[in-house]
């Protein structure tokens, strides 16, 4: 079934057919669950965000197959907890590519010989880069959270748990100027208006499951903060604790001029240029 509502069309239980749409102006961005997206570019890149795949109980079946996700241009994590980090490093290995988050989660998987310096760049909040080619610019903004890295030591098999560094969401503009914020896991702060002031995004990715992170009411605060065009609901329902819904979030955001699109894991977002 597509759908296609004010320059946005919705793809459900498309999500193997979407890397042939790449390239044709299109922006798509798979939802995997949790916090976990593999976006499509406008010019045919592949980013993807927070890949907790393996361990996701509402990932598809499917998509536990991290070959089934094709050829990656970049990872970004928004900090060191498992159900987001999760693949991240087994990917940036398995496809030679750079994974980008704090910087002293860089540092500490380069410490524990979990990746290369050259696989765990270092960034920080504030800075913009543009790993794969001048048109994409990738910034990290703050996030309200912590970030622990939980690490099994291969020698003694005992748990242990590393510096995570500060967490962080990001603001991704792709070619054709589409804007994203992918918030990562926060609560609310006094600086997300000037973000959304300051980069404008299109599309909110806003967690909404409480507990951990914002739930609906608070989740519905900060998009009116950040107006965007859209808004796409994540980081519920995965574990007991993550008890808001989509339904609550639509409540009590109200009218609204932002339109809010709800995906199932596995299915697919595809928008149109604005």
């Amino acid at each position: 079934m597509l759908q296609r509502i004010c320059g946005l069309a919705l793809v459900l239980g498309l999500a193997a057919t979407a890397p042939a749409l790449a390239g044709q102006g299109k922006t798509e961005l798979l939802w995997l669950g949790q916090a976990a997206f593999r976006i499509d570019t406008p010019g045919g890149k592949v980013i993807l965000i927070d890949p907790f795949i393996t361990q996701n109980p509402k990932t598809p079946a499917e998509w536990k197959d991290l070959d089934k996700l094709g050829k990656l241009d970049v990872i970004l994590v928004t900090h060191g907890h498992g159900d987001h980090i999760g693949d991240a490093p087994t990917l940036a290995k398995k496809q030679n590519i750079q994974m980008w988050g704090p910087a002293r989660l860089a540092d500490t998987l380069v410490d524990l010989g979990i990746l290369t310096p050259e696989l765990a760049p270092r960034m920080n909040k504030g800075g913009t880069i543009h790993p794969i080619g001048p048109d994409i610019a990738i910034t990290q903004v703050h996030a309200e959270h912590s970030s622990e890295f939980v690490y099994v030591n291969p020698e003694t098999k005992k748990r242990e748990v590393h510096v995570g560094g500060e967490p962080v969401g990001y603001i991704i503009k792709l070619e054709n100027g589409f804007t994203i914020y992918h918030m990562g896991d926060t609560g609310l702060f006094g600086d997300l208006a000037p973000i959304g002031q300051r980069y404008r995004p299109d599309l909110l990715l806003v967690p909404i499951g409480g507990h951990f992170v914002l739930d609906p009411s608070d989740a519905a605060e900060a998009t009116r903060m950040m107006r965007p065009h859209f808004a796409i609901p994540m980081h519920y329902g995965t574990f007991p604790q993550l008890a808001g819904t989509p339904e609550q979030y639509i409540a009590a955001l109200g009218k609204t001029a932002t339109e809010v699109k709800v995906l199932q894991p596995g299915e697919t977002a595809v928008f149109d240029q604005l």
